[in-house]
């Protein structure tokens, strides 16, 4: 069996079908401030104004169709004779409708729902408010299934396990500076992983390589590469 590939995507994966989920240079989250729409403060301070916000995003993405460099991991993760982990910082479902099997949302999902109350999960319907019941508890506390500014990312013991079981750390589409995101490469390479980056620019970041260009081209060049044994 071949070694094991983690790859870790970041907005540059879903930009290129149009969804904008990352803040902007002038501070501003698609024309809002983070801390109005991305914090449990902004929740509990004004809930109507985070839910419609993110029943805009989930429009979005319901809308938005997986691009190339989507089909490519997902052909990656079903051609490839060994394991792919697929772990993504976005929140869109792209990944899964390209065909991609148990990817891990360490950001949560803009398609699921969350009781505020009694932390219950379930798919979020198209609109979603506050005032919806829980299923599971009935209390009006409904909020989406998304990792907030100062919460905990989802799932880091089984990111920590992939990345510990595999010999190939890639980056797409990630600035990859920010904390926990940040530590995965850092991990990978005390591991003596090999690292690569495949980004639109070079984030700066330390990777044994680096191909830069938009992911619709340079993913599934990259892949068609591994799959005929000729990439890292």
């Amino acid at each position: 069996m071949a070694g094991g590939i983690f790859i870790l995507s970041g907005a540059g994966l879903s930009a290129e079908s149009g969804l904008r989920t990352f803040r902007a240079a002038d501070g501003l989250w698609e024309d809002h401030r983070v801390e109005d729409v991305a914090t449990f403060e902004a929740f509990e301070r004004d809930p109507e104004v985070v839910q419609r916000f993110y029943n805009m995003r989930r429009t979005q993405a319901a809308a938005a169709m997986p691009n190339a460099a989507h089909e490519a991991l997902a052909k990656l993760q079903a051609d490839y004779d060994g394991p792919v982990t697929l772990v993504t910082q976005n929140v869109d479902d792209l990944l899964e409708r390209s065909g991609a099997r148990d990817v891990i949302h360490m950001h949560g999902s803009v398609m699921g729902a969350l009781c505020a109350s009694c932390d219950h999960r379930w798919p979020a319907p198209m609109e979603m408010h506050v005032s919806d019941p829980c299923p599971a508890c009935g209390a009006p506390h409904t909020r989406p299934d998304i990792v907030w500014f100062g919460e905990i990312p989802y799932h880091m013991d089984a990111i920590q396990d992939a990345l510990e079981n595999s010999d190939l750390f890639v980056s797409i589409g990630t600035s990859g500076m920010v904390y926990p995101a940040a530590g995965f490469s850092q991990m990978a390479r005390h591991l003596r992983m090999q690292t690569l980056e495949l980004n639109l620019e070079a984030s700066g970041a330390m990777f044994d390589a680096v191909i830069e260009g938009p992911a619709t081209q340079v993913v599934p060049d990259w892949v068609a590469d591994v799959l005929a044994g000729n990439g890292m």
